[in-house]
Formats: C-alpha cells, sequence, structure tokens
C-alpha cells in the first residue's frame, strides 16, 4: 500500500536504527511475497540484524507485521487523502477517486492492499488482522462520508460504504490482472454512485 517509491530503497539503510531497518525490509518482503511465505530469517537477513534484535524490539514476528501495517496505512492514507483533497467543491474531490487509484496501480511496487492480503493470508477465525484492517478502513470511509455530507449527497454513510466497495474490489481486480485499467471501471462506477446520491 505503500506510495513511497521503493527503487530507492531497494537496500536498507546502514545508518538506520535495527527498528526502522526491520520494518523497511518486513514491508518490501511481505508487500511482495505475502506474509505467510516470509519467515523471520529472511526478514533479518535483509534487515542486516540479529533475530535477537527483531524479538527484542517486536515480541514476535506477528507484532512486527502489526507494525508493517500500521505504518504502511498510515503512509497510504495519508497519501490517498492528500490527493483527495487537492483543491475543489467536495463532489469534485470525490470525483477524483478512480484517477487516484489509477496512479497507484500503475506503480511497479503495487501489490495490492497489505490488509486485503493479510486478512486473505490469515486464520478465517482469527479476528487481529481484520480488526487492524477495519480500523484503516474506518479512517478512510470517515472522510468520505464527510465529503459526500459537504456536497449535500443523500445517505453519505451509505454513499461513503459504496464507493468503499468500489475501491476494495478495484483493488483486487488491479492485483489480479496487474492492469491499472481497473481504475477506469472504478471511476465510472463511483461516479455513478455519485450522480445517483445527487440526484
Amino acid at each position: 500500500m505503500q506510495v513511497v517509491d521503493r527503487t530507492a530503497t531497494e537496500e536498507p539503510r546502514e545508518l538506520s536504527p535495527p527498528r526502522e531497518r526491520l520494518i523497511e525490509a518486513a514491508t518490501r518482503l511481505f508487500c511482495r511475497y505475502g506474509v505467510n511465505s516470509i519467515g523471520v530469517d529472511a526478514i533479518v537477513e535483509a534487515a542486516n540484524t540479529a533475530k535477537t534484535t527483531l524479538y527484542k524490539v517486536f515480541g514476535s514476528k506477528d507484532g512486527l507485521v502489526e507494525a508493517v501495517l500500521e505504518r504502511e496505512g498510515r503512509t497510504w492514507r495519508a497519501w490517498f487523502l492528500n490527493e483527495l483533497e487537492g483543491g475543489g467543491a467536495p463532489i469534485d474531490r470525490l470525483r477524483r477517486i478512480g484517477p487516484i487509484l489509477k496512479i497507484w496501480f500503475g506503480r511497479d511496487d503495487f501489490y495490492g492492499c497489505p490488509f486485503i492480503n493479510a486478512v486473505a493470508e490469515s486464520d478465517k477465525s482469527d479476528d487481529r488482522m481484520r480488526s487492524l484492517a477495519i480500523a484503516h478502513k474506518q479512517v478512510v470511509l470517515a472522510r468520505l462520508s464527510e465529503l459526500a455530507r459537504e456536497a449535500g449527497l443523500a445517505d453519505p454513510d451509505q454513499v461513503a460504504h459504496t464507493l468503499g466497495i468500489v475501491i476494495d474490489g478495484a483493488i483486487v481486480a488491479a492485483l489480479i490482472t496487474r492492469n491499472p485499467g481497473a481504475a477506469d471501471a472504478a471511476d465510472r462506477a463511483c461516479k455513478a454512485i455519485l450522480s445517483a446520491a445527487a440526484a
């Protein structure tokens, strides 16, 4: 989910603290290969740290996973919401959802949503990953709802929820097909939802 170009940070910076190196290395590995595919040994090797350091800082691999998701979510939300707030009337900002997604989908390091991926990989009876994903989504949906309300749309919470479903669907479609054009379909769907709510 991170939109900062990773090509500039393919190798952990030697001068950064071990915690940062571990998060950076784990982010690259988890996003590309999946949480369950990557073991602690691969992470500490990529971060140039000792396994004991990982356990001392994060307690467990699960603790590191949560730290990665927290940072990825914060980074993506800051980028997405900043793009959304680029000026104009509230309805015009909401109409930018599709084009914003297309920027993300077109990146070489687009590997889908780490929250969706983590939930898909996790035990479906374990709500830990689901809770992290819901917390992330609630921040985004709250802002979409605010914009819908400011735009005078009918049932702004429902509009935001529906837009969120379109966004999630487009993310999964773009991940599977590797086609940024999934954002174009999302753009049409979002605009239809907004038009219906404004009628």
